[in-house]
This record gives structure tokens, sequence and C-alpha cells, in this order.
């Protein structure tokens, strides 16, 4: 599977992702808005999890690179998420911070739900976060998402929940 953008390629991740992704997931800048940042055997079951989704469903987040250096700086993906108690497809997305505010989270997301309304079913995705999660519902609204819930929950005190549906998605192409 492979998903090629302007700038980027999302492609499946690697076990030689891992020293990459290590770099982005157990900082604690990026990590802020989770729980904590990811240790070492967190960042291997990330990647084994992924691998997991794409045998299981035919998705999960896939590795971030830069077309022009193939350099990974960060995932971006679908997997079926646990929201306000459904199991939903959801848009999931980490940029290394040496990249934030260039457009590469909106670009690859962007890319990812033009990539599951073409390849699946679904007829709503969504992107949910941390109530202070600025950058991601950002990156949300700027993939059309809209904010169609707001709810407590135990592992972000409040979560936002943004969604797109296939009508909206075809009347925006």
């Amino acid at each position: 599977m492979k998903i090629e953008t302007e700038r980027l390629i999302l492609r499946e991740y690697t076990m030689d992702d891992y020293d990459a992704l290590y770099e982005i997931v157990s900082d604690p800048e990026t990590m802020q808005h989770y729980p904590k940042p990811f240790d070492e055997e967190r960042t291997r079951g990330w990647i084994e999890w992924n691998l997991k989704n794409y045998q299981e469903y035919g998705f999960g987040l896939w590795a971030v690179v830069l077309k022009e250096t193939g350099e990974f700086i960060g995932d971006c993906g679908i997997s079926i998420q646990n929201i306000d108690e459904e199991m939903l497809p959801e848009i999931g997305y980490h940029i290394n911070k040496k990249y934030w505010r260039k457009g590469y989270g909106s670009e690859a997301a962007r890319a990812v739900r033009d990539w599951a309304f073409q390849n699946t079913e679904y007829d709503v995705i969504y992107s949910y976060m941390k109530y202070t999660n600025i950058g991601s519902y950002s990156t949300a609204i700027a993939n059309g998402m809209k904010k169609v819930k707001e709810y407590p929950d135990a592992k972000n005190e409040i979560s936002y929940t943004y969604a797109i549906t296939r009508t909206e998605w075809e009347k925006m192409k």
C-alpha cells in the first residue's frame, strides 16, 4: 500500500521505522495531549499494532515520509477507535515537531480521508482528540470535518469528535 501526495508518501510501517518513530512519540512536547510519552516498549507495540491492523482491516496508521528525501516525519492513517463507547473509523496523525506548521499533517490527513472514502464502505470518517489539542482539531477542520461531539473522557478529561460524511466529501470534490 502506498499513497502519494504532492510532497509526501504514506506507506506501511516496518520495524525499521522504530528509531524515527521513537524520536516523535517519546517527546514530551509532541505527546503533551496523551497521558504520557511512549517508552521503547510502547513504541514497538505501536508499530506491531499497525502491522496487525493492516492484516485485519486492510488499513492502519501509515508511515509519512517526505517524497523529496525519503525522511520519516510521522504517521497518519485510519484505525478503528473507541470514541465515546462506539468503535468508529478514525483518522489519526503524529508529525515530528520539526515539521509542524508546514501543512504536512493536513496534506497526509486529506490523502487518508480520500483513500478511506474511495476504498472502504464507511459513510462517516471521524477524528477525535483531547480538547486542548488545537493542532489536531485544526487539521480536522482543514480537511472538511465538523465538530459533532464533545464528551467527558477518562483518558482526555474532555474529548472532541470531528467528522465528515461521504456526502460532504463528495460535494467538496
